[in-house]
């Protein structure tokens, strides 16, 4: 199997795949967090400054997830597959819900009727806060594992996906996303609405450490296998250790009310809890407990080695200049909010 700085095209395309849907995680996690808290603003006013805080950004941070989609069908094409027919009911309500949103941040400036600006607010809100829940419940059923038949082919109902851990890690991805996006207002607002975002960042944070302590208490009581990784290689405990300092970091900032630096500390935490998902499961993504030889892995579920060679190269261009583009629309944006007749 050809090989590039140690590692085989496979592994490489598994780490393309999960770069890009962390990048995706940080980007939109901030934007669905701000429609999280979005209800509690009650003035009209910081209602919109809120929406225009993530105006410029949020459709394109919506693009890592397109581009997060079409890496992972081209390279692991079964498990592409495979995913979208086991998640299927979760999938198709995760796009009405994020259409939804969608609609609902484009219209609301449409008419100055405040019933249908209320609307929109709660179906803004109530999407992203949706939208959150589900990524988590998709996120905790892979870290279970769910049951696959020789063909790998998903053999179970889309209710079994609604299993108490897997609320949970959606619940703290919820939790995640709240706190991110209320550390992002932060750096986006001024005076009134300042001082309600920097209470709303203390709460959203308590919010997030307690659920990130029941659900790793919860992920060590019951799936030991998920620190397996962990125990044979200790050097590796470098990365929880990591994330814990990240946390830590984020409520040290917070006090000091220096923002961007907890906003940064925020999106490693983000990157680290992925880091150790994917580790524990390497080489399998796809784990089949009902009968673990059916389990999809970056090597039975791969395209060809000659495929993915190619695309590593697109790749190799492709994704910086994503991320320089990404790059750039912040630094245009970047400052206070200010209103004006073409805000939202």
């Amino acid at each position: 199997m050809e090989t590039f700085l140690g590692f085989d095209y496979p592994t490489l395309w598994f780490f393309v795949v999960g770069g890009v849907f962390t990048g995706y995680a940080i980007l939109d996690g901030f934007d669905l967090g701000a429609g999280a808290v979005h209800l509690f603003f009650r003035k009209e006013k910081s209602r919109r400054i809120a929406l225009n805080a993530i105006g410029p950004v949020w459709d394109g941070n919506e693009v890592w997830l397109v581009i997060g989609g079409g890496a992972l069908f081209a390279g692991f094409p079964i498990i592409y597959a495979n995913m979208f027919s086991a998640f299927y009911i979760p999938f198709m309500l995760f796009l009405v819900v994020l259409i939804f949103r969608a609609i609902g941040i484009e219209v609301r400036s449409k008419e100055e009727n405040k019933t249908w600006r209320k609307f929109w607010d709660v179906a803004y809100s109530l999407s992203s806060i949706l939208i959150a829940f589900l990524l988590g419940v998709v996120v905790g059923n892979i870290i279970l594992g769910i049951p696959l038949d020789e063909d790998h082919l998903f053999r179970g109902s889309w209710l079994d996906f609604l299993n108490p851990y897997s609320i949970l890690v959606a619940i703290t991805t919820v939790a995640l996303f709240m706190m991110h996006g209320s550390i992002y207002l932060t750096m986006k607002t001024e005076d009134r609405l300042y001082d309600r975002l920097t209470v709303l960042v203390k709460n959203s944070t308590i919010f997030f450490v307690m659920s990130l302590i029941v659900v790793t208490i919860y992920t060590l009581l019951y799936l030991p296998h998920m620190v397996d990784q962990l125990s044979a290689h200790p050097v590796m405990f470098i990365i929880p250790l990591i994330m814990m300092l990240a946390v830590a970091n984020i409520t040290r900032q917070i006090s000091k009310r220096k923002y961007l630096y907890a906003f940064l500390s925020s999106a490693l935490v983000m990157a680290m809890l992925l880091i150790i998902v994917a580790l524990e499961l390497y080489p399998t993504v796809i784990f089949a407990p009902n009968s673990p030889e059916n389990s999809l892995t970056v090597y039975n579920a791969a395209s060809s080695e000659k495929s993915l060679g190619i695309m590593l190269t697109f790749a190799a261009i492709g994704v910086p200049l994503v991320a320089s583009y990404t790059a750039f629309v912040f630094y245009t944006f970047r400052g206070k909010v200010k209103l004006d007749e073409t805000s939202y």
